[in-house]
């Protein structure tokens, strides 16, 4: 297979500046709703990426948990993994959805700080069950020998919270991302890309740029 010819053209629709909501919290909701109705395997998946006190830049796919002007991006995630090491170090981070079906994607540019225990406990009381104990049971990003050992943990949690409710983790919680800049591309002809960047200067509201493919 040669890479070099492996390619197609992008046929899903234009974006123009006045498709835009002035909001770009409210163009977001309309294009997740859009991927949700499309039926995207995992329209709320998307990519975090961080850079650590090594400087050695990282990706990983999560799930989207809460968007909004007064909550930000927020995710979940064990405060000992790799991801929250490197928020700790450098709190800026990118945020990415890739929504290739649609030809679409979102840039989401901003810092991360941690949501309120009271946030993150009732996210955590709504989960099944099971997700809860793996939170628990999992000691995120750190090496291990062999799945039995993870499943060997997991039943650990299983016994010891075997009689009423699963207690929330003092090492588990979200992360609110504050965008100062969200970027909306939408898929063109002939490479002729639509790219309209949204991006704040002080409290001064939002401000539109379109971006050249």
């Amino acid at each position: 297979m040669s890479l070099k010819d492996h390619r197609r053209d992008y046929t899903k629709g234009g974006l123009s500046r006045s498709d835009l909501s002035s909001d770009p919290y409210q163009q977001f909701d309309r294009w997740l709703q859009q991927a949700i109705d499309a039926g995207l395997g995992d329209p709320t998946g998307m990519v975090v990426a961080t850079q650590d006190e090594s400087g050695y830049l990282w990706q990983r796919m999560v799930l989207l948990k809460d968007v909004g002007v007064d909550k930000g991006f927020v995710f979940f995630t064990n405060y000992s993994s790799s991801k929250a090491q490197a928020i700790d170090h450098n709190p800026r981070v990118s945020l990415h959805f890739p929504w290739n079906e649609l030809d679409r994607q979102v840039i989401v540019g901003g810092v991360a700080s941690k949501i309120s225990k009271l946030e993150t406990a009732q996210y955590f009381l709504s989960r099944p069950r099971e997700s809860q104990l793996a939170a628990w049971a999992s000691h995120q990003s750190r090496p291990i020998s062999a799945r039995s050992v993870l499943e060997q943990q997991l039943h650990a949690m299983k016994e010891k919270f075997s009689h009423g409710d699963v207690p929330v983790p003092d090492f588990w919680g979200g992360y609110r991302v504050v965008p100062d800049r969200i970027e909306f591309w939408q898929g063109g002809v002939n490479r002729l890309h639509d790219r309209f960047r949204y991006y704040r200067e002080g409290e001064s509201g939002w401000w539109i740029e379109q971006l050249q493919p």
